[in-house]
């Protein structure tokens, strides 16, 4: 989560609540100690607090907030998450740089997480799955006088469940320019094409 300064009020009308930035997310997870476990290996989160048998808190490197991820325990027969309910889509999580975003796409691959990836213009973002099937995306923000206007011409560039699907992971070469096609699995996805985007800090496609 992005650290804000202190003091600095938002500019918003009476009656709203001034939000400075969200601090946290907690999500249910089967097994809060084994939950924990993934996110350190993959994000290298600190465990900050345990509750044994209920709960386990996580921040980030670098952060200034107590912690940035909660995890509560439900148990091993919890129902995962399901398609179709309403609820949480994903977390974000922002990366550096884009040689960060790439080594993370290993990262995500090594630990069998790795679930999609795509180009949204103003960022580049990878989609993975805890062990609980929590769905996550790590993003680098392009800088703004590099971003494309719109990834695809009448495409809109905000994210919605389809275009964060666009890349097949089945992609024998992912560094690479091409027109790929949605998931075909998807009732709602149509003919529509998005353009994938090259990750690679080598070669990098803004």
């Amino acid at each position: 989560m992005a650290s804000g300064k202190r003091g600095i009020r938002s500019t918003v009308a009476s009656g709203m609540i001034p939000v400075r930035r969200l601090n946290h997310a907690v999500l249910y997870v089967r097994d809060a100690d084994r939950a924990a476990a993934f996110y350190q290996e993959a994000f290298g989160f600190e465990v900050v607090q345990r509750i044994p048998g209920v709960a386990a808190f996580l921040k980030s490197a670098g952060t200034t907030n107590h912690h940035d991820l909660g995890l509560f325990s439900i148990g091993a027969n919890a129902p995962g998450p399901e398609r179709g309910r309403v609820g949480l889509y994903h977390l974000a999580w922002e990366v550096p740089s884009i040689h960060d975003l790439a080594a993370g796409r290993e990262t995500l691959t090594r630990l069998g997480a790795l679930v999609g990836q795509s180009d949204h213009g103003a960022t580049k973002s990878l989609y993975g799955r805890d062990p609980d099937g929590n769905e996550f995306e790590i993003m680098w923000l392009v800088p703004r006088e590099q971003r494309r206007a719109q990834p695809v011409a009448g495409f809109s560039a905000t994210c919605t469940e389809r275009c964060c699907r666009s890349v097949p992971l089945s992609e024998p070469d992912w560094m690479r320019n091409a027109w790929m096609p949605l998931d075909r699995t998807s009732p709602a996805t149509g003919s529509r094409l998005v353009r994938s985007t090259v990750f690679s800090p080598r070669n990098v496609v803004l």
